[in-house]
């Protein structure tokens, strides 16, 4: 399952999460962070969920740590989601599934 979520890098933002053709969801996160490892298979539950309608990626803030400040990242797991380009809604903090999509308005 965890498949449906994929690793982005600070070089593959721009074109995985920016220039994408539907909404994509960045879950920003780090190895040691607790709380990330239980939102994760929440995001890949979505992610089944979505079947491609939205996108959910992940950014290691450790490993990409301009794009956690780029986007005012300061407590993780942020869950930031993007619609052409820009952000149209943020999460701070472990959540479910079904109140990841309703606080984001995923429709999943």
């Amino acid at each position: 399952m965890a498949s449906d979520v994929q690793d982005v890098t600070a070089g593959e933002f721009q074109s995985e999460v920016l220039e994408a053709s539907v909404p994509v969801v960045v879950d920003f996160w780090a190895p040691w962070c607790g709380p990330c490892r239980m939102v994760a298979p929440e995001v890949a539950k979505l992610a089944a969920r979505a079947g491609g309608a939205v996108k959910f990626v992940k950014v290691n803030i450790d490993d990409n740590r301009d794009v956690a400040a780029k986007y005012g990242v300061m407590s993780i797991p942020t869950l930031v989601k993007f619609e052409r380009g820009s952000v149209a809604g943020q999460i701070v903090g472990a959540r479910g599934a079904d109140a990841i999509s309703k606080e984001l308005d995923l429709g999943v």
